[in-house]
């Protein structure tokens, strides 16, 4: 054999091979859509409950006894088998009330049994007065089995449902044949089709109203969400401007009230101290509830984890002490992580600490899902005034996944620092990396003097 042949033979030999597994895919997914019996029950009208029930069962009495005289007069058949196929054809209405493909399956049955049965008995019709291979009987009962197989089942199995039955029309019509016969396949397939698509339109007109009603309801959510949201950032908004404001100016008359007289009293002084403690103790309440009404996440308002987890609002707010299993969390995630610490770590107000673990943790957060196999460098300086904090990461060396994120990140950090009187910068690198920057004042309360925005010896990578 030539190579020319060898060649030609071996494409012929694949495109045998891809049909064939053409077809047992498709013959695999017949079977997985049309071999089941899975309930799917007709549901109940919304006015009159079991109306549609009622008027199936009447349409499958009236099919039972129209299928048993046509047969039984017209094709020659006795009692027994056409009361046998006309009961196939009525019950696969009442059964495609709660089974419809095996409805399907079964007016199938009876269509082709009947029309076995009366093939031989068509030449001894004088007059061509007998309807074949579908009885009229046997036409309504399809039709009613095939609508109730579009309203519930999808599109896919629906066609296919009315592929095989033009199939089995035309095997029993066109290559079958009989004599003396009035032929009722192109009338029983194509309304059957009609009926398809009817099915199908309504199917269809349910599930987007189904859908409609429930992107309302979510829309109603969302909305009563949203205006709680609003509602909670308006008070404390109305908290903030009102009560922080009065008390920082108490608490800074109490700091200035002693050197207002001469010689004063220490139990004066005493109790002036007490009232400046006391007021800045209250405005670190008060940041706190402002902390909660801002919060976007009921279950969690606290920021201490996911939803779910079950943290509680009295559970340890993480510090300073705890960035060092932080970073070795953040190792072990894949990114490489250096740090440096600058300076005598000094005590620290509680809510300059949560606000710095806060910010480091976004930072290495958003390092992770925008620059994957990046070098980052995280630099705390402890300076005379406050705390000084700096994440820098180089440019990414892996593809940058897809990320939801909408900027809500940097958006809290800077509210952190900026409720704390401190500040929050971010901005990219020369290099194509990116660096988040910030300050906080040590007692969480704005410096005397403006700080400098960019930390000391921050090294760019």
């Amino acid at each position: 054999m030539s190579r020319v042949g060898r060649v030609t033979e071996t494409e012929g030999n694949r495109v045998l091979v891809k049909a064939a597994a053409r077809a047992r895919y498709w013959l695999r997914v017949l079977h997985d859509d049309l071999w089941t019996v899975r309930p799917d029950p007709l549901p109940a009208s919304l006015w009159l409950r079991w109306l549609p029930h009622g008027v199936l069962w009447l349409a499958a009495f009236g099919v039972t006894l129209g299928g048993v005289a046509q047969l039984g007069d017209n094709g020659h058949l006795a009692f027994g088998p056409a009361f046998a196929i006309a009961l196939a054809s009525g019950g696969a209405i009442v059964l495609a009330m709660w089974r419809p493909i095996a409805g399907w399956w079964l007016s199938m049955a009876g269509t082709v049994v009947g029309a076995v049965e009366v093939h031989g008995k068509l030449a001894m019709v004088a007059e061509v007065t007998f309807t074949w291979p579908w009885t009229v009987a046997g036409i309504i009962a399809h039709l009613f089995v095939m609508l109730l197989l579009a309203l519930r089942v999808r599109t896919r199995v629906s066609v296919e449902a009315l592929a095989l039955t033009a199939l089995v029309t035309y095997v029993l019509e066109g290559v079958w044949g009989g004599s003396h016969y009035q032929p009722t396949g192109i009338i029983a397939v194509v309304l059957s089709a009609v009926v398809v698509v009817l099915g199908i339109a309504l199917r269809g007109r349910r599930e987007a109203r189904a859908e409609l009603v429930q992107q309302t309801s979510l829309t109603a959510e969302e909305r009563a969400r949203r205006t709680l949201l609003e509602e909670r950032s308006r008070i404390a908004r109305e908290l903030h401007d009102v009560v922080a404001h009065h008390m920082s100016v108490i608490s800074i008359q109490a700091q200035v009230a002693p050197h207002l007289v001469e010689q004063p009293s220490q139990e004066l002084v005493e109790n002036l101290a007490s009232i400046r403690q006391n007021a800045l103790e209250a405005l670190t309440e008060l940041r706190r509830v402002l902390g909660v009404l801002r919060s976007e996440n009921p279950e969690d308002p606290y920021g201490l984890g996911a939803p779910g987890t079950g943290a509680a609002p009295d559970a340890p707010q993480p510090t300073l002490d705890r960035l060092d299993a932080l970073i070795e969390n953040t190792r072990a995630a894949g990114l490489d992580v250096a740090t440096e610490v600058k300076g005598r770590a000094r005590p620290y107000a509680p809510g300059v600490e949560l606000s710095a673990y806060r910010i480091v943790q976004e930072a290495l957060s958003n390092a992770l899902r925008h620059a994957p196999g990046s070098r980052v460098r995280v630099e705390v300086a402890h300076v005379p005034d406050g705390l000084r904090l700096a994440v820098t990461n180089s440019r990414p060396q892996q593809p940058v996944p897809p990320s939801p994120g909408a900027g809500h990140g940097l958006l809290g950090m800077r509210e952190r620092a900026t409720m704390l009187g401190g500040n929050v910068t971010a901005n990219r690198t020369r290099q194509g990396g990116f660096t988040v920057e910030a300050f906080l004042p040590r007692d969480g309360t704005p410096p005397t003097s403006p700080p400098d925005p960019s930390p000391t010896g921050v090294v760019t990578p």
